[in-house]
């Protein structure tokens, strides 16, 4: 006569308590009413001029001089209030200002001076990630070291350099200087990145004889969809509100929008309906791309800074 034994359940291993205890911490303070408050206060705080600057984007010239923009909810409750895409028409159309053009330069500037340093950057990265090769670590040390290189003391070299080749006044020096200052930053996170794939899917896809290139767009490249998009968020950010590079390197053709909005506040500060509009419209295409895409830049960030 057989009998059958009770199965016996896993022991649960103990959490150590130093362990516990800085994980209750840690939740505690995440989770502290004042920290929550703190948040929302500076929230408002970031938040109230902006929503200032559009309120006074719409609002008549007269209205402008008159009042200040918070005067705008007694007006409604009045039924005096006046709203209007004048200021927004005379910002982008009238010849005076013509932000129109402008806007166009930013977006050619800003696409290809976040495709380029991508592109590289991903192609050292793997290099330095599963390529081992003689002074491997010293370079990517030398490499990331470069981010402490102050941009201002490159500038005038760089401009020297790109009137003797005979591309200045193009917008080549500007796609070629963002690119350059932003490859210290990309390879360092896509490397990160990349260290962080498990050996095994390397190994399975050279037992099965692909190569480098194979490995790098099959097996790479989907997984770094993250780590691509945070930087690309990152770096559409800062080349669209950059104005000492494009004002160093380009020229009247080639001038984004924060150049002719900046001439705007020092030629035309009596303007505020028009400068608040151009203002607006300078920001307004970063916001959409971070508050759109936010979830991509956070997640890439912290790729790579959790071992386990």
């Amino acid at each position: 006569m057989s009998t059958t034994q009770p199965a016996v359940a896993p022991k649960a291993v103990p959490v150590p308590s130093s362990v516990a205890d800085r994980s209750r911490k840690a939740k505690k303070a995440l989770t502290s009413p004042w920290a929550s408050t703190l948040a929302v206060v500076i929230a408002v705080i970031w938040t109230v001029p902006t929503f200032g600057l559009l309120v006074t984007s719409f609002r008549p010239e007269l209205d402008i001089r008159r009042s200040g923009w918070w005067t705008v909810f007694g007006d409604a409750f009045a039924g005096e209030g006046v709203f209007s895409l004048r200021n927004y028409e005379s910002a982008l159309f009238d010849s005076s200002t013509n932000l129109i053009d402008y806007f166009v330069n930013s977006f050619v500037i800003t696409l290809p001076a976040v495709f380029i340093p991508i592109s590289v950057a991903l192609l050292a990265a793997y290099a330095f990630a599963w390529i081992d090769f003689k002074g491997r670590d010293f370079l990517f040390v030398a490499v990331f070291a470069l981010q402490i290189v102050p941009i201002q003391i490159t500038l005038i070299p760089l401009l020297s350099a790109y009137v003797d080749t005979g591309i200045n006044g193009t917008f080549w020096p500007i796609w070629l200087s963002h690119s350059m200052f932003a490859l210290p930053l990309a390879i360092f996170l896509l490397h990160n990145f990349m260290k962080d794939i498990p050996a095994s899917l390397v190994e399975a896809a050279r037992v099965d004889g692909a190569g480098h290139v194979k490995i790098f767009f099959q097996v790479m490249l989907p997984l770094l969809t993250p780590a691509i998009a945070a930087f690309g968020i990152f770096q559409f950010l800062w080349v669209w509100n950059d104005l000492l590079v494009a004002l160093v390197m380009g020229g009247t053709n080639t001038f984004p929008l924060t150049v002719r909005v900046a001439e705007m506040a020092g030629s035309r500060g009596g303007d505020w309906h028009v400068l608040s509009a151009g203002a607006f419209i300078s920001m307004i295409v970063p916001l959409i791309v971070f508050l759109a895409l936010q979830r991509y830049f956070v997640r890439g960030l912290l790729a790579g800074s959790v071992k386990g």
